[in-house]
């Protein structure tokens, strides 16, 4: 930035920290008029270089020969300035208002507060959160706080954080909450050792040696969040449905909704004891694994683009198809890219007699001989049949269009586990100890919510906005705090921000 000879630098010291300088330039000679400080981060730096600015703007435009008195006035202001001076006030503006608004304050426990939101904003290790709570809430906190907290938090405020999570929920669906959506995902640990609750065991992660467990989430339309739960990682994800509605419904008096879960939820015993306690379902098919009779009917009928048929397999209960060329297309190429990965594996001599399996596209290997694996390619031709077809079990009495519609909702809860592990970086978890795991759990789907909020109130107001972008425009929202020089009042100021700061802002001002 140059004013006439006049300009702002920064400069980097042997201590690894950086200063931001006044300097001017006359006959080939740099001298420094004014440092106006040194910070070690960026952030600072980049809050030194904001004052730097106002500093040079004031050196620029003054008399070189008289000072007026409003001038000596301002320049006592400033002098009374310094780094601790201007703060990120963002995370607490965007996301403490939304915090505030879903009814997460009656938690009474400033900490919690601060934790998630450090979450949102700034999604990184406890040990991060430290210095996030100290460099833009002034409060002064050392690790060991963070996890004696978090001992004592474990399941203690879960209860209350659900049922607030809940009550949102309800709010936002106008009190309707006829159907719900469940699904489960693994979450693995940077850690070789096992407990009663992290075991190894199949990982959606891929990360199949790390001890994990397993998170059931339970959404309504739209993907707002209703409850939660924590299993051992070890377990198969068809027993937890049953024990994890009943407990919800209990805890929240829900007038049984329909459920609506993906495949890996379907077995025998789950519709038998969904039945049994007179819930109404929708779950994802596994199309070939039904008996052969119906897999010849879905077949005879040449389904074409949007066209369904529906097949009785019980008195209370029908099986629906429909065909997407979409679908067909996306089934084609997965079944292409897993059958050159086996050419490949077969090429390279990986694969022995254990790799003959029903695991995914392993399918297509067949043992000749005692010895050489090949590829049953015929099976592979023959499974071009099921490209674009999609199935689903009901035992509702909605229309076949209404189930498919309401199945296709369950892509919220997909997103929200994507959303966890990514924004909000739920994994990998570094804890060991189960207190503390379930805190670190429940942090996060309090962050959900609110993230959720943020998302329902951009969309509401047509803002090209991201979540991810709205996180980052929190980071470089200041407030400047000052003491005028006469009164000694101390008052606080909030900068001003740039376009898209200032939409978010507005936005969240309007709303709430």
């Amino acid at each position: 930035m140059l004013f006439l000879g006049v300009f702002l630098r920064k400069k980097r010291n042997e201590s690894g920290s950086t200063s931001v300088q006044i300097i001017s330039k006359a006959h080939s000679k740099y001298k420094v008029i004014k440092t106006i400080g040194s910070g070690p981060s960026e952030q600072e730096v980049q809050k030194l270089w904001y004052l730097g600015k106002q500093e040079l703007e004031r050196l620029c435009a003054q008399p070189m020969l008289f000072v007026s008195e409003t001038d000596t006035i301002i320049e006592q202001l400033f002098d009374g300035l310094n780094n601790a001076s201007i703060r990120t006030v963002g995370p607490e503006i965007i996301f403490g208002h939304l915090y505030d608004y879903i009814g997460f304050d009656a938690i009474k426990e400033d900490l919690f507060r601060h934790l998630v939101i450090a979450r949102l904003a700034f999604p990184l290790s406890k040990l991060k959160t430290v210095e996030y709570v100290y460099r833009y809430q002034g409060v002064m906190l050392d690790i060991d706080a963070i996890y004696r907290f978090l001992d004592k938090l474990s399941n203690q405020l879960k209860e209350q954080a659900e049922r607030i999570a809940f009550t949102h929920t309800q709010k936002i669906l106008n009190g309707n909450i006829s159907v719900v959506f469940y699904d489960m995902t693994t979450l693995y640990f940077e850690a070789s050792d096992e407990d009663d609750l992290r075991k190894t065991g199949f990982s959606k992660d891929g990360k199949h040696q790390n001890p994990q467990i397993y998170l059931g989430l339970l959404v309504g339309i739209g993907g707002f969040a209703i409850g939660y739960d924590i299993f051992e990682g070890n377990i198969y994800e068809g027993h937890t449905l049953i024990p994890f509605l009943e407990k919800i419904s209990i805890k929240f008096n829900l007038e049984k909704p329909i459920v609506v879960a993906d495949a890996g939820l379907l077995s025998n015993d789950n519709i038998k004891a969904l039945e049994d306690r007179h819930y109404q379902y929708i779950i994802g098919a596994r199309l070939k694994n039904e008996p052969d009779k119906i897999k010849q009917q879905i077949l005879q009928k040449k389904l074409a683009e949007g066209e369904v048929i529906k097949i009785k397999k019980s008195p209370n209960t029908r099986l629906i198809i429909a065909y997407a060329t979409n679908r067909a297309i996306k089934d084609e190429h997965n079944r292409k890219r897993g059958l050159q990965r086996l050419e490949k594996q077969i090429k390279a001599g990986k694969l022995t007699k254990s790799s003959i399996n029903n695991k995914g596209y392993n399918k297509y290997l067949k043992l000749q001989g005692e010895v050489k694996i090949e590829i049953d390619y015929e099976k592979f031709i023959n499974d071009k049949s099921w490209d674009g077809l999609k199935g689903y079990v009901t035992n509702t009495s909605l229309n076949d269009k209404q189930v498919i519609e309401n199945y296709k909702n369950l892509w919220h809860i997909e997103k929200a586990f994507r959303m966890s592990k990514t924004d909000l970086r739920i994994r990998p978890i570094y804890h060991r100890l189960k207190n503390r795991i379930e805190a670190h759990i429940c942090i996060s789907f309090t962050a959900y919510c609110i993230y959720k909020e943020l998302e329902r109130v951009l969309y509401k107001e047509k803002s090209t906005i991201s979540l991810k972008k709205a996180a980052e425009l929190t980071h470089n929202m200041y407030e400047i705090i000052y003491t005028l020089p006469e009164s000694k009042l101390t008052k606080s100021k909030l900068l001003k921000m740039d376009h898209e700061q200032s939409e978010l802002y507005r936005i969240i001002q309007k709303n709430y």
